[in-house]
């Protein structure tokens, strides 16, 4: 077992440790075996599949540590708003924006295991180890990760801070940056918490899933709501408004002590802001600590199987099966692929998320874009076309269709009498279509119809028709595999790199779209059109030879 230089560190201080009550050897090897089975789970944002054994001569590497790269990228990024000014109420809301986004996405999406870990339970607790080594391994478990992903995104904007604006501006800048992890980190603990007194079992693995991506979506969302903090004058002013909700923004808290004590801003809002940024990460801490045994007490119910329903196909799902499937086998594999799309908790993990950025980016843009007369003004106007940006998750789903945790299972293939996979293909892209794609744009062609009133009807549906095309192209262009027969790390980042053509092609749909509107019915020669596609892709595209 390899041993992490984080280990050689914390030997020099294993004095200290012994004077508060914790066995340090033991805690050692807690934190080593930690350690190393981290290695063996691949950071969400580098998605790339682990060497296989033997091709890195034998050694675990952590594969945190290779995507550190990456969030040295966003952090030199963002050092550029660092080195703006010194408008910083502007500047620093911004970056801790930024960074809040970063850390608390991959706080989610890669460590939740560690904050909702019940090994130490289950494992430790029957063994003689007191608690407090069990806490603090744990707690150092997290502090490990949590100081290496600050590190990697802050270094830079710490180095352009105190060349541009002196010792003063470093100092103040990374002390806010242990305040913000440890609010993160006490936010996202005081969640679960929540979550684990009123949910058990399987539920609850579902409703933390659920809660893991609505955060995310929440980051997004937050984050713009930032930017619009600002009437731009220009990228060096910025005219701050103040409000009263702008007390719920946290990066809005870690701005305003820059404005206090570097510029000796006396405005009482910039003093409350600052106050925030100190008391409520100190605060929520010391609330943290007390509600600890109640947090790792509720942690147990994560073992708990509890109360599912059985999701077996019943006449509903039969009923729609028959009427969109051609054949038997085609309907076996719709109903197989909806109730897999529906049961996969790591699928909906990696899926849902794309999901909820899909359905807020057409408003993203559309209120970015809009008309000077704001809803008012949306009528009469082509910003309707922006609804085509929901179909951004397209590709993304009909790539992740072939992972699955369930991997092993897919023997079955092998011996089922399937002597042509093309109803398999087509049955599991209908009910991705129909389960995910579908419900998505109807939602939002519904908003879009109320928002530009009812001429826009029309429209909607080619564009409807146009991303039912676009579905059935996408999955043509992806590689191909059979149904959640791959396990998730084998996804190759190339993959992705491929989904950038499918993006130009959504734009050239929306471009055609925007072109048909303006010649006389050009609308619905441009609908009849994708009605003959879709007809066509849909009988002949599964037809070509596949894996």
């Amino acid at each position: 077992m390899n041993e992490s230089s984080l280990l050689r560190v914390l030997d020099r201080f294993k004095g200290g440790f012994g004077k508060i009550g914790v066995d340090y050897p033991v805690m050692r090897r807690i934190l080593q075996v930690k350690l190393t089975m981290d290695g063996r789970r691949v950071p969400t944002i580098i998605g790339k599949s682990r060497k296989k054994d033997g091709e890195d001569g034998g050694t675990e590497k952590n594969q945190f540590f290779g995507s550190l790269w990456l969030y040295l990228i966003f952090g030199a990024f963002s050092s550029m708003f660092v080195a703006l000014g010194d408008n910083f109420i502007f500047q620093m809301s911004l970056v801790f924006g930024i960074f809040m986004f970063m850390i608390m996405t991959s706080l989610i999406s890669d460590f939740s295991s560690v904050l909702l870990d019940i090994r130490d339970r289950n494992i430790l607790s029957t063994k003689p180890v007191n608690r407090r080594t069990i806490a603090m391994a744990k707690m150092l478990h997290i502090c490990f990760y949590m100081f290496f992903l600050t590190g990697a995104i802050a270094i830079v904007p710490l180095g352009v801070g105190l060349v541009r604006h002196g010792v003063g501006f470093f100092l103040l800048f990374a002390v806010e940056l242990v305040l913000m992890d440890l609010l993160i980190v006490v936010i996202t603990a005081l969640i679960y918490l929540g979550v684990l007194k009123f949910f058990d079992g399987e539920k609850l693995k579902d409703f933390i899933n659920y809660v893991q991506i609505g955060l995310t979506i929440a980051i997004a969302l937050g984050y713009q709501l930032l930017i619009r903090l600002f009437d731009f004058v220009d990228m060096q002013q910025a005219a701050f408004q103040p409000k009263w909700w702008q007390f719920a923004l946290p990066p809005l808290w870690f701005g305003a002590p820059f404005e206090t004590m570097l510029h000796r801003d006396g405005n009482p809002l910039f003093l409350l802001l600052s106050l925030l940024a100190l008391a409520v990460p100190v605060l929520a801490f010391l609330l943290y600590l007390k509600l600890m045994p109640s947090l790792e007490k509720n942690l147990q119910k994560l073992s708990d199987p509890g109360s599912r329903k059985k999701e077996s196909a019943g006449k509903g799902l039969k009923a729609i099966s028959r009427l969109l499937c051609s054949s038997p086998q085609e309907q076996v594999f719709f109903r197989f692929a909806w109730t897999m799309m529906g049961n996969e908790r790591e699928f909906k993990l990696k899926v849902y998320p794309s999901i909820g950025f899909s359905l807020i980016f057409p408003f993203i843009f559309l209120f970015t874009n809009g008309t000077e007369g704001g809803i008012s003004g949306l009528p009469g106007s082509k910003l309707y076309l922006f609804i085509y940006f929901c179909a951004l998750l397209v590709p993304s789903v009909l790539l992740m269709l072939k992972y699955s945790g369930s991997y092993k299972a897919a023997w079955i293939y092998r011996v089922l009498p399937i002597g042509d996979r093309v109803p398999v293909y087509r049955g599991t892209l209908i009910a991705a279509v129909v389960r995910l794609i579908l419900p998505l744009y109807a939602a939002e062609a519904v908003i879009f119809a109320i928002l530009f009133g009812a001429g826009v009807v029309p429209d909607l549906i080619v564009a409807g028709l146009a991303i039912l095309v676009y579905t059935v192209i996408c999955f043509a262009y992806l590689s191909k595999a059979l149904p959640f027969s791959e396990r998730f790390e084998t996804a190759q980042q190339s993959e992705g790199l491929r989904m950038i053509p499918l993006m130009l092609l959504l734009s050239a749909f929306a471009l055609v779209h925007y072109v048909a509107t303006m010649i006389s019915f050009g609308t619905y020669v441009y609908a009849a059109l994708l009605l003959a596609a879709n007809w066509i892709l849909w009988q002949k595209a599964f037809t070509a030879k596949l894996p």
